[in-house]
Parts: structure tokens; sequence; C-alpha cells
């Protein structure tokens, strides 16, 4: 792996600044796009973008556009936006690349990342093995300290790894049992279903349990998954084992050192995944965002050795900061404290309720 030089580029770009490019510019990718930009120790050196539609057009307003390769230059061009190379050009000057392609691609790219010794992220729909590891910001932060390919896990093990690792930490979990309502798509996606049916994973466990082990060491982990004809949020009922006699007020106590999760209540308006959603536009933030783990309060029952609850994961932009925090792991900048502080304040991530 080549040692990053940090070359200043662009105008107002500082000298030892991590060059970020981001390959693919979705979902996903536009919000980390948006994330690094507000980091001060890094900067967005481009983006990858197959197609000149709206997202490119929009993106070029704050971003140099790059093309997947050079038989896009053209069409580019002739929509009037003006791409400054492929990303072999790109590649050339970052430090390190996001993959966030969309599933499958990632596996295809990691050859080109390699071939060009730059270190790359991926995204939690490509397989655990072709990475050195799997991250997640509380629960294994040092496990891709100065790794090379290190993969974000997906939306719902991001979810459920922050609050049972929270929990882990203090009272231990020997088995986790978890049902994950799924949100059919994202909002902008008009190809995916169902529309009108509910659609059970029909494996036990589903992939999920599997996926939480790669960045978690939990003993037993059994997840079923349940598709719904609706965009806007996953919901997970979680009921874990541990070690230690827990209480409700023990868990409340706990969550609120966690900026990343937040506890809302049904008697405050938050009675379901649209009120959350409302109240995350309510915040201000672009896009309408939602960093943190929703845990409805009335949910939280724990008697013993048992504890259950229910959360809300905002599948778009829960991934957001542990890409930023993944960065920083592998190019071992800072420890993980000091990352997820810097990441949190960055984005206006407060914890509570």
């Amino acid at each position: 792996m080549r040692i990053p030089q940090r070359r200043t580029l662009c105008t107002g770009e500082k000298l030892g600044m991590i060059k970020v490019g981001i390959n693919g510019y979705g979902t996903i990718g536009r919000r980390v796009a948006d994330a690094v930009r507000v980091q001060k120790d890094m900067s967005v050196v481009g983006i990858v973008k197959t197609k000149p539609d709206y997202v490119a057009r929009e993106a070029s307003k704050n971003y140099r556009l790059f093309c997947s390769g050079k038989e896009n230059l053209k069409s580019f061009s002739e929509e009037g936006l003006e791409a400054e190379g492929t990303i072999d050009d790109l590649l050339d000057d970052v430090d390190i690349i996001v993959d966030a392609t969309p599933e499958g691609q990632g596996e295809k790219n990691l050859p080109m990342y390699r071939n060009k010794k730059v270190k790359a992220i991926f995204q939690g729909g490509e397989s655990s093995g072709m990475v050195e590891a799997s991250f997640n910001a509380y629960s294994n932060f040092m496990d891709s300290w100065g790794k090379d390919y290190v993969r974000v896990v997906s939306c719902n093990t991001t979810a459920m790894a922050r609050t049972v690792s929270a929990v882990m930490n203090r009272f231990g979990v020997r088995k986790l049992d978890a049902t994950i309502i799924r949100r059919a798509t994202d909002p902008n996606d008009s190809k995916k279903g169902p529309i009108n049916s509910v659609e059970p994973s029909l494996k036990f466990p589903s992939h999920h349990g599997p996926d939480l082990k790669t960045v978690l060491r939990i003993g037993e982990a059994n997840t079923v998954a349940i598709k719904v004809p609706t965009t806007l949020m996953h919901v997970h009922v979680v009921n874990l084992t541990v070690d230690k006699s827990i209480t409700e007020d023990d868990v409340n106590d706990l969550f609120k050192e966690y900026r990343r999760i937040i506890t809302i209540r049904g008697k405050d308006g938050l009675p379901s995944t649209a009120q959350i959603m409302d109240m995350a536009r309510e915040m201000g933030r672009k896009r309408g965002d939602l960093f943190e783990i929703a845990v409805w309060k009335e949910s939280i029952y724990a008697n013993n050795n048992t504890l259950r609850y229910i959360q809300a994961v905002h599948q778009e932009s829960d991934v957001v900061p542990e890409n930023v925090d993944a960065i920083r792991a592998m190019l071992q900048e800072k420890d993980r404290e000091s990352s997820v502080d810097e990441t949190d304040r960055t984005l206006e991530i407060r914890g509570k309720t």
C-alpha cells in the first residue's frame, strides 16, 4: 500500500487533510460526501457518476465530477456537465476511496483499487469475506486500524451493533433474538416492492445475525426479517439475554451515554416511523436524515436477565457517521473516542431526547 502524499489540489484544501474520493453518488454516497465535506481533517477530492442525470447536475455545484469510464465522458459533455476525468484519474489523487456503488459492484471494483494501491471502504451489501475487517464505530473500531480494505456493515447491522454493544459493554449479552421489519426500498426507488404484501424471510437466521457477528463478539444471534410496503424506516424488535440483572432505569441511563442512540416516546407524538421522520425534518438536517437509532422508551422491558426494546432505523443515513470514522481508523488518524466525538460534533449528533 502506497504512503499517502496528500498534495493540495483544490482551492481552500489544506495540506495534510485526508483526501477522499466517493465512487457512487446514490443514497449513501451523496450523504457520505456531505459528511466528509464538513470534517476539518478531510476533503472530498471528487465523486464518480455513471450518468449525467439530475443527481450529477446537483453534485457538480459542490464536487468535482469524474466518470466511471472513458465511454461516459462524451455523454456528460453533451449534457453540459464537464467531468474532469475518469475514476482512474481520481484514484491517482486520493488517500482513500469510499465505494458506495450498487450491491455486488464493490467486489468488481476491488481489483482496481488494489492495482492503484488505494485504501477502500465498502458498504454492507458486499461480502464480509472480501475485506480485512467489517466496521462499527462503537463495537470494533480498532479492528480496522491501519487496514486497507474495510466494509461498513449494513444499516440494520449498524443499528443492532450500536444498541447491543452498549448493553454488552455494561451487562454482557449471551443471546440475541430480533425481528427486523424492513422497509421495502428507499424513497427514491420506484423499481422494488412489495407494493401490497408482507414478505418474510424464509431462512433462520436471516443474514443479519451472522453479519452482526462480524463486528460484535456475541455467542448467539437469531434474526428474522419481514419486508413491508413502506420506504420510511426499518423497525427492530430486540430481545436480549444478559449476564447481569438489569432494570429499565439501567437501560434508560445507559442509552443516554451514547449520542448515536436516542430514546423517544410515543406519548410525545412519536408513535410511528412517520412521526420520527417528521421529527428528523424539524431538526433541520439536510434531507431530514436521522443518524441516530431511535428507541421507544415505552417499549423497554427489563427483568432480571431479560431485556426487550423496539428501535427505529433510518436506513438512508445511520451508516454515514460510521463511514467517516472508518476513514480515520484505516488511516490511523484518531482513536475511537476522538473520532466519534469529532464526527458527532460536525454532524450535530447530540444524543439523548
